[in-house]
């Protein structure tokens, strides 16, 4: 099962203009605070993880700026989640993002520790962000990369703490209580980190927005 979902991970990225567009509503939202609506529980955990597993990428691969590890981090994650199969299913999301977060920060205080013996950090690591593009117009798939990236860029910015928040409330789409327990903070600390990254991403987002 989980080599189905990495497998999804990998080839049915959606295009560049599912990007775009997803990429400007982030940017529309960095000015509300509306909850997000409830959604429907997953009838299985491998439903669950079928469903998180490109998102789950995209969110380790703004922490990590390297696709491999990205999709390594959430590969763990998933195996992680498979000791919880009989939680709650609404106990599912804080923590599988709780998981992976924690995978995220122990991939990235490796990585640190490497660094500081070996050699400063590859310039892949400082690009933007390469997503697919299966878009058939150019012109579209240049948009759409445009966009992306300079989402990608402005959230890789931020502290990590800000990141985050924006990331499980805004792309994710969490409510502020789940995004708590994700991130193991309170509900208060959420908000104001959610404030500073919409602050900051404002004042960088300002012009193309």
């Amino acid at each position: 099962m989980l080599r189905r979902v990495n497998r999804e991970i990998e080839d049915e990225l959606p295009p560049l203009s599912a990007a775009d567009a997803h990429a400007r509503g982030a940017a529309e939202a960095v000015s509300s605070e509306d909850e997000a609506a409830p959604v429907r529980l997953p009838a299985s955990l491998e439903e669950f993880l079928a469903g998180i597993g490109t998102r789950a990428f995209r969110f380790a691969e703004l922490g990590l700026r390297n696709r491999d590890d990205a999709l390594d981090a959430v590969q763990d994650a998933m195996m992680k989640m498979l000791a919880y199969r009989e939680r709650p299913a609404a106990e599912w999301t804080p923590l599988f993002w709780s998981i992976l977060r924690s995978r995220i920060i122990d991939v990235q205080r490796r990585r640190t520790f490497r660094l500081r013996w070996l050699m400063p950090a590859p310039e892949r690591e400082e690009s933007a962000i390469d997503w697919a593009d299966d878009a058939p117009d150019p012109s579209r798939a240049h948009e759409g990369r445009e966009a992306y990236g300079k989402l990608a860029d402005a959230l890789a910015t931020l502290p990590a703490r800000q990141r985050e928040a924006f990331t499980l409330r805004v792309l994710e789409e969490l409510d502020v209580a789940t995004t708590a327990r994700a991130m193991g903070c309170s509900e208060g600390a959420v908000k104001t980190h959610l404030s500073r990254a919409r602050e900051a991403l404002q004042r960088q987002l300002e012009d193309w927005r």
